[in-house]
């Protein structure tokens, strides 16, 4: 089984590959860019949501070769907490769609008071925890959990949730 996913990110790569071979033995996972069509650092539900079915159909259309295409993408949106975090996942086949949105979490003041003045989240990581390319490993949910949950681990779920259509066909 094919399946390509609308990001080179290595994080987000091992978290499909993973996700699906909870379910698929044979499972092969190749990423191509894939623009979003949204802002760098989406800042809503909605927004984030569009990004991750946007990569999706991109890759879809310019990737014929496989069996699923995956979009995912990271977003932020505004609590009467403050800041929290997540990601959508959208997964298309031929014939099929799903999706699902991980779980969310609040970010530090450091770090909201950067995104809010136009950084990327991944950018007021680095800068408030003094990482490098924290987006390309674990991520804000590594750090603040002390990589008790790891950003692979975060994503997995949701793929393994937006798989629900296409694992049970006679419902969907």
């Amino acid at each position: 089984m094919k399946v390509i996913v609308g990001s080179k990110n290595p994080v987000k790569k091992e978290s499909v590959l993973v996700g699906f071979k909870s379910f698929f033995n044979s499972v092969e996972v190749k990423g191509f860019y894939s623009g979003s069509g949204v802002a760098d650092q989406p800042l809503s539900d909605k927004e984030t949501l569009s990004g991750a079915r946007n990569r999706a159909e991109n890759v879809k259309n310019n990737y014929r070769d496989a069996d699923f295409w995956v979009g995912i993408e990271g977003g932020i949106e505004t609590t009467d907490k403050g800041l929290t975090a997540f990601a959508w996942v959208v997964i298309l086949s031929a014939v099929k769609y799903g999706e699902a949105r991980t779980a969310s979490f609040l970010l530090p003041l450091t770090v909201a008071a950067l995104v809010q003045q136009g950084y990327e989240l991944g950018i007021a990581n680095d800068i408030v925890f003094n990482k490098t390319n924290s987006k390309q490993k674990n991520g804000a949910v590594g750090i603040l959990t002390q990589n008790i949950v790891s950003r692979t681990e975060l994503y997995k779920q949701a793929v393994q949730l937006a798989l629900i259509p296409f694992i049970n066909p006679d419902f969907f």
